[in-house]
């Protein structure tokens, strides 16, 4: 296992970075030198794959950023400031084994995002701890503790997006369908109003021909890009209400007691 205490160069200076023992899910590093404070680093799911605990997520202050509000006065610092912040950065690999970062939005106890220079510092601390985490060899018990931990609340909101989700597809058929005869009933008109503006010319109908906000033409126009667009969009919600549907059903799968573990995240 690599050495539990980080230096981390940081544009504000070094920062120290001791790792505490492991804590079932999360192991805690406490900070000295150029940062006060702590962060934690514990398992999470690939962004992009709410089924597959392969991440990890080093978070300010709280144990899990997405879940715990640490006080305000025990958010990670600069060592020379008052102002503490909370965030969280996560480190996972794209689909080509490379590693990536995906950082949320630092915030100071009074909702104020952190300089350039203050930012920086705190996601090269939250990253060196991730990395450390991400080779340890205890990390395989850190995301299954983090899967256990997280599963029964994914559940609840990929089965809560899979309706939502059938719900808009179904709402957006219902769009589609009424826009094609509404389609056909505009155009309809226009042709009558062209055939009474050629027998008897007026104002009022010319009004209606023309291509002006709130005329014929421009109602047709909308109708025409409606259906297609509706069309499209309940296309995509089915598919991302059968992507919910599967991410729950393989979560529910690794509940079960199996003989493989799912790969981990390793280090860059």
């Amino acid at each position: 296992m690599t050495s539990p205490i980080l230096t981390i160069d940081t544009p504000a200076g070094p920062v120290r970075a001791t790792a505490g023992p492991r804590e079932a899910d999360a192991v805690v590093f406490e900070l000295g030198g150029a940062m006060r404070g702590h962060v934690h680093v514990t398992g999470t799911t690939n962004p992009h794959h709410w089924d597959q605990f392969t991440a990890v997520r080093a978070c300010l202050g709280p144990v899990n950023a997405f879940k715990t509000t640490a006080p305000d006065d025990a958010l990670p610092r600069l060592a020379r400031s008052r102002t503490g912040y909370r965030g969280s950065l996560t480190l996972y690999r794209d689909n080509t084994d490379r590693p990536e970062v995906s950082v949320r939005t630092m915030l100071s106890a009074a909702d104020q995002p952190p300089s350039e220079r203050t930012e920086t510092v705190l996601t090269a601390v939250m990253r060196a701890c991730a990395e450390h985490i991400a080779q340890r060899a205890d990390l395989p018990a850190i995301l299954e503790a983090s899967r256990q931990r997280d599963t029964p609340g994914l559940l609840r909101f990929l089965t809560w997006s899979a309706s939502h989700h059938q719900a808009e597809a179904a709402r957006l058929e219902r769009e589609a369908r009424t826009a094609l005869p509404a389609l056909k009933a505009a155009v309809a008109a226009w042709w009558t109003g062209a055939q009474w503006f050629a027998l008897s010319p007026h104002p009022v109908l010319l009004l209606m021909l023309a291509d002006i906000p709130g005329s014929l033409p421009g109602k047709i126009r909308g109708l025409q890009w409606l259906a297609p667009y509706c069309v499209t969009a309940a296309a995509e919600e089915h598919e991302r209400a059968r992507r919910a549907t599967a991410e729950a059903t393989s979560l529910r799968t690794q509940q079960r007691p199996r003989g493989r573990r799912p790969s981990l995240v390793s280090a860059p």
